[in-house]
């Protein structure tokens, strides 16, 4: 193929092509001037059609020109989009590489640095937000254990933890966040998490399924979109819940423990069925749910609706 092609725009092949052309053109005009040269009316009336008929075959080549130089212009345009997206994606993947690689770091301001570099990358590429959110709740699902020793490996985490706390809060409406993430789904499932604050928040969904809540944990006036998994969760220490809003049908507290205080307010709405508290400390449930002694578990409450059957109440 690259040998025809040479062949065709030799400069020996152009010369004949183009005295082929003129040849051809000498005896078109011959040939004219022979059949319609006589100066008759009706010669001049076919040479005139003959001139609108050229002058509509030259416009037609000429449109097909402007065709072809546009869909050449575009070829251009595309491959040069096409190159500026693979380039960004090799950034992206370049430093998002880097930042996972700080992750697994010995050194916490290491892991610190991180983080931010992925908090940067999530703001400016907004197609790969879930997936760095996925990354820190990964990191944050690592296991965890409270200590001396752990305490610099503490405020990694803590640090996680508030950045998805500034990128998930839409703010107010006459003063938006910016930095706000929207649609953003989060997996805790069997996490260690230590003090978390997701307040005023709106995420689309959350998982917490066996998860450890630590320290005082805060979800006040946050908005669960879809879906809100606390089954199995246990909430060591003072839970708050007040204001918070559990869209669609998927909210669950199944097999929860509730270890310490907690309180809901009195316009969250819940479905605690399932869920057990510890007793002796200052609560307040959703509307329509009260704790019932549990027989064989001294000291332990379930969380029923009231009035349903079952064992005598007792708060």
């Amino acid at each position: 193929m690259a040998n025809e092609l040479e062949r065709v725009l030799r400069t020996r092949t152009i010369l004949l092509w183009g005295a082929g052309l003129l040849v051809l053109a000498a005896l078109a005009a011959t040939l004219l001037l022979a059949l319609l040269g006589g100066g008759r009316p009706e010669d001049s009336a076919r040479l005139d059609a003959l001139k609108t008929a050229a002058n509509i075959v030259v416009g037609t080549g000429g449109a097909a020109a402007l065709l072809l130089a546009a869909r050449r212009q575009r070829s251009a345009e595309l491959d040069l989009v096409q190159k500026d997206h693979d380039a960004t994606e090799r950034r992206v993947t370049e430093i998002y590489g880097k930042a996972a690689d700080q992750l697994g770091s010995d050194k916490a301001p290491v892991r610190l640095a991180g983080l931010y570099s992925l908090e940067r990358l999530a703001g400016g590429y907004p197609e790969h937000r879930q997936t760095i959110v996925n990354v820190l709740c990964a990191y944050l699902r690592m296991p965890y254990v409270q200590g001396d020793e752990h305490r610099e490996e503490l405020q990694v985490r803590k640090t996680a933890q508030r950045i998805l706390l500034m990128h998930l809060r839409p703010g107010k409406p006459e003063a938006p966040n910016t930095g706000y993430w929207p649609d953003i789904d989060l997996d805790f499932s069997g996490a260690t998490l230590v003090g978390l604050t997701l307040t005023h928040c709106v995420i689309r969904s959350i998982v917490c399924y066996d998860a450890e809540f630590l320290e005082l944990t805060l979800f006040r006036g946050t908005e669960f979109r879809t879906k809100a998994d606390f089954n199995k969760a246990e909430f060591k220490d003072r839970v708050d819940f007040r204001g918070t809003v559990f869209g669609g049908e998927r909210d669950s507290f199944n097999g929860a423990v509730f270890a310490g205080p907690a309180d809901f307010g009195t316009k969250t709405t819940a479905r605690l069925a399932g869920a057990e508290a510890q007793r002796g400390f200052p609560r307040t449930w959703p509307p329509g749910w009260e704790e019932r002694p549990i027989a064989d578990r001294p000291g332990w409450a379930e969380l029923t609706r009231k009035g349903e059957p079952g064992q005598p109440a007792g708060r």
